[in-house]
């Protein structure tokens, strides 16, 4: 039975190498209307398997074959420096800011996501991250959010908790409307907030899109 979760058919490159969940994620893609072109369960297949299809976007595991380090996250982040604009959703086992830094930093900072492994349990959110980051977006695990506000945050010191609030939103790849609704105020409300992020954050003058992306890094590096 498809799981009809809306938004165009992608075609997914996935590398995986525990052959349960590929098989898992193989499955629950298909039933969300997308093709899974290779499926593989390295890195260097993972990178040549790319080449070969150009797809829409890539889905992989931090830790693969041989080394079980961070294999998956560095292939993804050389498909990136040769294609600054590969999409990439990262899943991960545990959570590793260094990895969601890593990860942001390659390409041009747009269309890439890192989730928790346990985030695919959760299909809805699972399908629309991958949505999200194949137009473009940019999404990191909420849990991976919530450490973060636990640490110090010497960049962010001076915003106010309601700006902190709407960073953490940000990062985690919603849009205004979404954290205007999940705020309960209004949409200039959230765009105001943002300015006063960008401004704050003294970030480079450029498009709205690249700028979130770059507060988003600020956020993570803190």
């Amino acid at each position: 039975m498809r799981v009809d979760q809306g938004g165009r058919p992608l075609r997914v490159v996935l590398a995986e190498d525990s052959v349960l969940l590929r098989e898992g994620l193989i499955g629950l893609l298909a039933r969300c209307g997308h093709e899974v072109v290779a499926a593989v369960g390295d890195a260097q297949a993972l990178i040549a398997a790319v080449e070969e299809h150009t797809p829409d976007i890539v889905v992989t595991d931090v830790r693969m074959p041989p080394g079980f380090q961070d294999e998956g996250l560095h292939a993804a982040v050389r498909l990136r420096e040769r294609r600054p604009a590969l999409p990439v959703l990262v899943l991960s086992q545990y959570v590793q800011r260094t990895y969601a830094a890593e990860l942001l930093d390659s390409g041009d900072g747009s269309g890439v996501g890192y989730l928790l492994k346990d985030r695919v349990g959760q299909v809805e959110e699972f399908v629309a991250a991958l949505h999200e980051v194949a137009d473009g977006g940019t999404v990191v695990d909420p849990e991976v959010v919530r450490q973060l506000l636990r640490r110090r945050r010497d960049p962010l010191e001076q915003l106010t908790p309601r700006e902190r609030e709407v960073l953490a939103l940000i990062a985690e790849g919603k849009s205004n409307g979404a954290i205007a609704q999940e705020l309960v105020v209004s949409d200039a409300a959230i765009g105001k907030h943002i300015g006063n992020i960008l401004t704050k954050l003294d970030l480079p003058q450029t498009d709205t899109t690249h700028r979130r992306v770059l507060a988003v890094l600020t956020y993570l590096r803190a």
